[in-house]
């Protein structure tokens, strides 16, 4: 029976790496999405008939709360909220492993069962499930605009964050000697306020990281929880889940040329906000503003034209009229591409998720990599909401906090339209020199309402 058991759980294990393998591209993500789905919907299945499952009653009426809550964020969330979602959900993963390890321990503390390796597993999951639990709810706050997006720093902050991990451990080593539930509680409530002071130094150009890190958090939570509750599946999906986080926080902090090692410990090296020579004369020269009617000419009578989705498309959702605009311009025979940052909205892929949602071609949409070459060649760049991502100072500006991220090199363009409501910074909290720059015109306003304003517009010339 354990033997079956275990191999239903392979099955569940292997259709989860489908799923993974699916979620690396959009043309295949819908497919890994549904493997995922069914390798759940298989493991939760099949753990019901396990032989330790006594009680349903505990079981479903949880389950049945935990649906319904599920179905009605999932049918009402709009794809704006989506990256505090993510974070959300990662809480909960953290609060979870936290609860099952204080929980186990009481059993096998009143079962006279305590052993050494159960006592590692406990410390691991609580420590790792605490600082995931905090560290997610304040990027939550950040990404809800509930807290200020700039990083918190003080004096000392690293040498306090590293005080407080060798604490914890300390107090592992004595939890592992004493099986003290109070040691237990103290290093758990320790390990929160590790949690809080990793997370607010990192400020808004690296929360698309954050995310990823704290999904990979999340991933080893969940894996030491599976150690404790001797759960296959458990270990197989957190291992998954942590070992693919970490991945992608590579990689971004690499398209972000971040340090991976000064992110995950807490932003070091994080600078105040730019401020110099070079900026102070971008300001003087003030902005150019533009009417929709003229950035419609000028793009009705382009030959290619580049557009870069930003956090304000996702907020306007604006996706579906920008659509629109690709295809009048198509139909005028204008070459049309989508330019995508790694980091573009507030999560991994966010851009992706909103363009395939208005059914925008994939072949017409290309990464940074793939189309920084081909600005210098474009007769209009049209960026809509985006703001650090084509921020030219994070290549010529030392004393930004943007300095050295590769962008969107939209300044090359022969004219820029930039769609914005204000002037105000991108959540990294510092001024765009793109906006001050002599072929760039500002078109304020909603970004739905300009872009269904400018395909009108295109209509007519």
């Amino acid at each position: 029976m354990h033997n079956f058991f275990a191999f239903v759980y392979l099955v569940a294990g292997i259709l989860f790496i489908f799923g993974l393998k699916g979620l690396s591209h959009p043309e295949s993500a819908l497919r890994g999405n549904t493997s995922g789905m069914v390798g759940m919907g298989l493991a939760l299945l099949i753990t019901l008939f396990h032989p330790d499952v006594g009680n349903y009653g505990w079981i479903f009426l949880p389950m049945l709360i935990g649906a319904g809550i599920g179905i009605f964020i999932a049918q009402n969330i709009q794809m704006k909220a989506m990256p505090q979602l993510v974070a959300a959900f990662h809480s909960l993963v953290g609060m979870a492993a936290v609860l099952v390890a204080l929980g186990t321990f009481l059993i096998h503390q009143a079962e006279g069962t305590l052993d050494n390796v159960l006592m590692t597993e406990l410390f691991l999951g609580s420590f790792i499930g605490a600082v995931t639990f905090t560290g997610s709810v304040i990027a939550f706050g950040k990404l809800q605009e509930i807290l200020k997006s700039a990083p918190v720093v003080f004096a000392g902050q690293h040498k306090l964050n590293l005080a407080m991990i060798i604490m914890v451990f300390v107090l592992g080593l004595i939890f592992l000697a004493s099986k003290s539930y109070t040691v237990l509680v103290l290093l758990t409530l320790l390990s929160f306020v590790i949690g809080v002071m990793i997370i607010i130094p990192i400020g808004g150009a690296d929360m698309p990281v954050v995310i990823s890190m704290l999904n990979s958090y999340s991933g080893w939570a969940a894996a030491a929880t599976g150690f404790t509750l001797n759960n296959m599946l458990l270990i197989i999906t957190g291992a998954l889940v942590g070992s693919s986080g970490a991945i992608l926080s590579y990689i971004m902090c690499k398209a972000m040329n971040r340090s991976f090692i000064s992110v995950i410990l807490g932003g070091f090296g994080a600078t105040g906000e730019a401020d110099d020579g070079a900026m102070s004369n971008a300001r003087a020269k003030g902005v150019k503003e533009a009417a929709v009617d003229d950035a419609a000419f000028m793009m009705a009578n382009a030959s290619k034209v580049i557009i870069v989705p930003g956090y304000g498309m996702a907020v306007a959702q604006a996706q579906h009229a920008v659509k629109e605009i690709m295809h009048i311009l198509q139909e005028k025979e204008v070459e049309v591409k989508f330019a995508i940052h790694p980091v573009a909205g507030r999560m991994p892929g966010h851009m992706n998720v909103l363009l395939a949602e208005a059914d925008v071609p994939y072949d017409v949409v290309f990464e940074m990599e793939e189309i920084n070459n081909e600005f210098s060649t474009a007769d209009v760049g049209f960026v809509i909401g985006a703001n650090d991502v084509v921020n030219p100072d994070a290549k010529t500006l030392k004393s930004s906090p943007l300095y050295g991220m590769p962008i969107l090199e939209v300044y090359k363009s022969k004219l820029v339209f930039v769609c914005k409501r204000s002037m105000n910074p991108g959540y990294a909290g510092v001024d765009n020199n793109l906006f001050y720059q002599d072929n760039t015109s500002m078109v304020f306003g909603d970004a739905k309402t300009t872009c269904e304003k400018l395909a009108a517009a295109l209509k007519e010339t």
